[in-house]
């Protein structure tokens, strides 16, 4: 018998309907207790329509560093994933390479706004 398992991702609105908070729990979760996060991106690969199907969500509360922080961990997890089902080391590189510029190119201009 095939097993299932579940995702559940809820989204808590203000009054103008901007998420104000995110939690998830998942069924083979380690974690016995929902779990928050201030960002979320998910993403299906459409396969019909050869087109990727995205969900990007993040909380007022969610500061500039930390979205930063957010996509360069995103990206370099991308590069890794993206090598273990392609072995294609050489594009990996250039991924990682790409999210480290990213990630100190945002760094120096933070440091520039705070002189």
């Amino acid at each position: 018998m095939a097993q299932t398992s579940n995702i559940h991702i809820d989204v808590h609105l203000d009054e103008d309907k901007i998420p104000e908070k995110l939690t998830w729990k998942a069924s083979d979760s380690t974690a016995d207790m929902t779990q928050e996060a201030k960002a979320m991106m998910v993403a299906f690969w459409d396969g019909a329509d050869k087109s990727a199907l995205r969900i990007d969500l993040w909380t007022k509360t969610m500061m500039v560093d930390e979205m930063a922080d957010f996509f360069y961990q995103t990206m370099m997890g991308m590069a890794d994933t993206y090598g273990r089902a392609t072995r294609q080391e050489d594009m990996v590189a250039d991924m990682k390479n790409f999210a480290r510029d990213f990630y100190k190119k945002f760094r120096d201009s933070q440091l520039k706004e705070n002189k």
